[in-house]
């Protein structure tokens, strides 16, 4: 099956994994898809990320390892909310000084920029506007 928007495939793997209590998560892997693995790291969101090698050298696979808080009964996921923002059909730019607060700085928001993606803080302090790909809370 062929999947027009590979990033929002990614996030919605990761939102359905989390409503069913999952603990992992595979996923084809691509370069913007380990970048963004990444970041969600950084900022403590997941547990842990890796890519696999698939059957073929050109078929590698992610897997994310979702974070949960609390003990088994009380167990809830750090992630609440995850949002595609610019999409193949109606891409989201903003320049620096109108890149937006997530829940007023308790989420964050992913972008790409010329220097790369990164958060919407670090993008603040670097000076530079990009894509916003998406918004985790």
């Amino acid at each position: 099956m062929s999947v027009n928007d590979p990033i929002a495939d990614m996030l919605t793997r990761i939102r359905n994994a989390v409503m069913a209590g999952q603990t992992v998560v595979a996923m084809p892997a691509s370069k913007i898809k380990l970048e963004i693995a990444r970041i969600l790291k950084e900022e403590g969101f997941i547990e842990d990320y890796e890519e696999v090698e698939g059957s073929k050298p050109s078929h590698k696979t992610l897997r994310v390892r979702i974070k949960y808080v609390g003990e088994r009964r009380q167990r809830r996921p750090v992630i609440t909310g995850i949002e595609r923002v610019s999409r193949p059909g109606r891409r989201v730019y903003t320049q620096k000084q109108n890149i937006p607060w997530v829940l007023s700085g308790i989420g964050v928001a992913i972008l790409s920029t010329p220097k790369g993606v990164m958060t919407g803080q670090r993008a603040r302090q670097l000076g530079v506007g990009g894509e916003i790909i998406c918004k985790v809370w």
